[in-house]
């Protein structure tokens, strides 16, 4: 999994490190966390996308 390009948030500076990092692939998107490069969830972009708007209006800011 090292040749795959990562990208990271344009947010993310030398302050902020740990960051998620996505890399697309022929089956899908990867994702990892940058401090935990080994840990790899695979997911795609109909699911990812679903994710990042379900972040984008709080369905997911309630707590436990």
């Amino acid at each position: 999994m090292s040749q795959l390009k990562w990208r990271k948030s344009s947010f993310s500076t030398d302050v902020h490190q740990n960051c998620v990092e996505l890399a697309a692939v022929a089956d899908g998107i990867h994702l990892r966390e940058s401090h935990e490069p080994e840990a790899v969830i695979r997911t795609t972009p109909a699911a990812l996308g679903a994710l990042i708007r379900a972040v984008k209006v709080g369905r997911l800011d309630r707590t436990l």
